[in-house]
């Protein structure tokens, strides 16, 4: 198909699952305007859609198949010629797509995502005739990483993906089977990538990965993470580098040295430790045991003591007692995590932990979810009351018509993930100002407060 003919197609996205997940959507999105397509956020108006799949857990799979049903729908009743799915799903579940799922006229695996036009052209030309489906399941060890992309996030914050795939091989997690073994991306093509975010304007840099913690022992034979974050900041104004997914095993004291010593790395890091007894972190294969995790946490705030830690745990886990429970429930208490989140246990197929003895029924993983969130809940309102009356630094993100109100983060906080300040200002900020503001009130995950 030309580039003119193409001029005629307008195609929406649907994109689903983790940050890691949107830059391969944003890859995309450059790779359809470069080849001439029109974008446009209705799907009622598309004429193809791609749907950028998440498969990580049951709930993620079911939303990712109501997703494609539904724009499934306008396939009948609206002007749609073609469905494209790409991601984990596709990946993952490639023969159930193709052979449950007809109204998909092109599948690509998590390795495809630079042949999106090759698949639009083919699903548009043979739309509404007989034909057999695009399918590109390329080797997800050997596609390309990076690439140009469009930035989806706003004009004051843009993820960088910095490797792809996972070495870790915990038993509940699929992740290896559907990304592949770690494939990190060099310093050099993630220092050019971030360069050319910061000549957009982009305030907040978001480093991510599977594991952004073991970056670069794949290519370098070491981990590169810190070696990493100072190529960026000596390379770029970005005022804030904010790290995500972090491995309490391999939180060096080099990595530590470099966030308490570079001020433009924000004092936040997300460290899912997933559990803390550590008969349940074996039956996890989790590198690191509870005493590993603890000194993790000792390290980070003894360095920074205004550091804030989100982490993770899995409840519900094949075998996980009550004992077991408890000991999670306490280690929250007196850790006093800043953030913090819960799952109950999906038990997916083709993993390890799917074949454990001693798997837990649906109502008990979900008390053992509310029970532990309670005493999260407690911990997070006491976070935010200590706030009240001081002034924080706050990046503005916009201006929200109903409440009347701007709002924007402090460094506490990562987008998508936690909360807010809601805030008044006597002068009209702009996206991606910084301000003072007073703090003086909170909800129940957000902040309110006034611009000085």
């Amino acid at each position: 198909m030309t580039e003119s003919q193409r001029k005629k197609y307008k195609v929406g996205f649907v994109s689903l699952g983790c940050a890691k997940n949107l830059c391969d959507t944003e890859v995309m999105l450059h790779h359809i305007m470069e080849a001439g397509y029109n974008i446009t956020p209705e799907e009622t108006e598309a004429d193809a859609v791609i749907i950028n799949t998440c498969a990580f857990i049951e709930s993620a799979k079911k939303e990712s198949i109501d997703s494609i049903l539904d724009i499934a729908w306008l396939k009948e009743h609206g002007k749609l010629r073609a469905i494209v799915v790409t991601g984990c799903l596709a990946q993952r579940y490639r023969e159930q797509v193709l052979e449950e799922l007809p109204e998909v006229d092109a599948i690509l695996g998590v390795g495809g995502i630079h042949k999106i036009v090759e698949a639009l052209d083919a699903s548009l030309e043979d739309a509404g005739k007989k034909k057999s489906k695009y399918c590109c399941l390329d080797a997800n060890d050997s596609a390309a990483l990076g690439g140009d992309r469009v930035i989806t996030t706003g004009e004051v914050s843009a993820y960088i993906k910095i490797a792809e795939g996972c070495n870790n091989r915990c038993t509940y997690c699929a992740i290896p089977s559907i990304r592949g073994p770690l494939r990190s991306r060099t310093v050099e093509d993630i220092v050019e990538e971030a360069k050319n975010l910061d000549s957009m304007g982009i305030k907040e840099l978001v480093v991510i990965a599977q594991d952004t913690t073991v970056y670069g022992k794949d290519i370098y034979g070491e981990y590169s993470l810190p070696r990493l974050l100072r190529a960026i900041t000596d390379n770029t104004s970005i005022p804030w580098i904010r790290i995500l997914y972090c491995y309490p095993d391999k939180i060096t004291d080099e990595l530590i040295a470099e966030m308490r010593d570079n001020d433009r790395i924000v004092h936040y890091i997300d460290l899912p430790v997933q559990h803390i007894s550590d008969r349940v972190l074996k039956a996890m294969n989790r590198h690191g045991d509870s005493a590993c995790i603890k000194d993790a946490v000792r390290r980070l705030r003894e360095a920074m003591p205004d550091i804030v830690i989100r982490t993770t745990a899995i409840v519900g886990f094949p075998g996980e007692t009550e004992e077991d429970f408890e000991e999670l429930c306490s280690f929250v208490k007196e850790t006093k995590f800043e953030r913090f989140g819960a799952f109950p246990y999906s038990r997916e197929e083709n993993t390890p932990a799917a074949e454990l003895a001693g798997q837990i029924d649906e109502q008990t993983k979900q008390d053992r979810y509310d029970i532990i969130m309670k005493c999260q809940n407690r911990v997070s309102a006491e976070y935010n009351e200590a706030l009240l009356g001081s002034t924080v630094r706050v990046l503005c993100e916009g201006f929200d018509p109903v409440s009347e109100a701007f709002f924007g983060r402090t460094y506490r906080d990562a987008a998508e993930i936690d909360g807010k300040v809601w805030f008044t200002a006597k002068k009209k900020p702009a996206p991606g100002d910084f301000l003072d503001v007073r703090i003086t009130d909170t909800m129940d995950y957000d902040l309110v407060g006034e611009a000085l």
